[in-house]
């Protein structure tokens, strides 16, 4: 079988494959190097889909509970398999706080720990006053919030090349720099041709994220958003005076949310959803590097963290998001019934991409388990509206959403006119924020 795309979806599946079957023989096939995109250049936040659970609750009753449940699993067996396969991903288990920057959002920190408790996860959410958020992490904008206890972090990029060394000791054919030309399926086999050389197999999994957008199955399900990161410099006294040492990720409550973690050498990873979108089709330079939505981030760090004044910020980057209009990802097979498919984690994927692997996995043996009998198999995703609607409709929507997050942080009202643009996509169903 022949997996394409190198990211923690397809090497999840990958791996998954040959620990249930070690004679299969896979072959998997990256365009850069084995976590080069999104996979390896994210936050590094393993969750679940705690924050989800009330739309997969609606959507699937007790069935989007169990999506909940064994996505939670992930969380704790990433740990175990770093440990038992020797992988340093740095990973932690020490939980997140959400916080509040304006008093706007003073409100969503309550309704998040209310919500939590009426779906049964109050153990996992707790409410946090201002005076408990400032001592654990006392940054000028932080108010009230909640404490997310289960939740870990890794080094994203680590943990993607631990799992390509574990594939490859498993047997798994890796060929990295093999961009793919052609992907298809015919009456007895799947057909890939690369610049170097073709496969043929008996199956295979599309596994490429954000960039199926550009594929006629997938354009009205995924829309690609920009998200950037900028890391400081190490400066661990600088952390300690605010307190921020027990190595939890904070995020806030805009839907253009701000998240970030610290490293073991003491810098600060500060990220952020960009207005940044991928208009039609175009995935290139531009959403893996944006000098504006850079330039934003580091305006915001520096409010953020007076106490790390005179602390350079030494890196940026970025890269494209598989954005649905749930929220949620989905997966199944093509009609051909050849070539299966897993999309959409909307920015969360650490930790979902785990169990993506299983359900890709067992899609591909033709088991039905309870992986595959999931809600999220066979899914009908929200579509997003037909060109250009919708790329001139995710540029105007998204900015509005930056911009009213932007004021309401600065202490402004925002303008009338921003304000109704930045809930329009609510209001037509779709879920556009964390």
């Amino acid at each position: 079988m022949v997996i394409i795309g190198g990211g923690y979806t397809g090497m999840w599946t990958a791996y998954f494959l040959k620990e249930r079957e070690p004679g299969i023989d896979v072959v998997l096939l990256e365009q850069g190097i084995c976590g080069g995109g999104p996979s390896g250049r994210n936050g590094g936040f393993l969750n679940a889909f705690y924050d989800d659970l009330g739309t997969l609750v609606e959507r699937y009753g007790e069935e989007g509970r169990r999506t909940a449940q064994l996505a939670a699993h992930s969380i704790d067996e990433i740990g175990a398999w770093c440990e038992r396969r020797g992988v340093d991903a740095w990973y932690a288990m020490t939980g997140d706080i959400g916080i509040s920057t304006n008093p706007t959002h003073d409100a969503i920190a309550i309704e998040v720990a209310r919500g939590a408790d009426e779906l049964g996860i109050g153990d996992v959410y707790r409410p946090l006053s201002q005076a408990e958020v400032r001592t654990r992490f006392d940054s000028p904008v932080a108010r009230s919030g909640v404490h997310v206890r289960h939740a870990a972090h890794v080094q994203p990029a680590r943990l993607a090349r631990g799992l390509r060394r574990v594939l490859l000791e498993q047997g798994v054919r890796v060929f990295e720099g093999s961009p793919v030309r052609r992907f298809a399926e015919g009456r007895d086999a799947v057909r890939v041709e690369t610049p170097a050389g073709s496969v043929r197999a008996g199956s295979g999994v599309n596994a490429l994220g954000a960039y199926v957008a550009g594929l006629g199955a997938f354009r009205r399900s995924i829309l690609p958003r920009g998200s950037y990161i900028v890391m400081s410099a190490s400066a661990p006294e600088a952390l300690e005076r605010m307190g921020w040492t027990g190595g939890e990720g904070v995020y806030d409550f805009r839907s253009s949310l701000h998240y970030l973690r610290t490293t073991p050498d003491g810098r600060i990873a500060f990220g952020g959803a960009s207005s940044r979108t991928g208009l039609g089709t175009g995935l290139g330079p531009r959403l893996a590097y944006d000098p504006a939505s850079i330039g934003r981030l580091v305006r915001d760090f520096r409010t953020w963290f007076p106490t790390f004044e005179g602390v350079p910020l030494e890196a940026g980057w970025g890269g494209p998001i598989d954005l649905t209009g749930l929220h949620i990802p989905f997966f199944g097979t093509l009609p051909g019934g050849r070539i299966h498919f897993g999309v959409g984690y909307t920015g969360g994927g650490v930790g979902p991409c785990h169990l993506g692997g299983k359900i890709l996995a067992s899609l591909t043996l033709g088991v039905e388990d309870e992986h595959t009998t999931l809600p999220l198999v066979g899914a009908e995703p929200r579509r997003f509206p037909r060109e250009p609607l919708r790329s001139l409709g995710a540029l105007v929507a998204q900015t509005a959403i930056v911009a009213k997050d932007d004021a309401e942080d600065g202490g402004r009202r925002p303008n009338v006119v921003v304000e109704q643009l930045a809930r329009l996509p609510g209001r037509l169903g779709y879920r556009l924020g964390p």
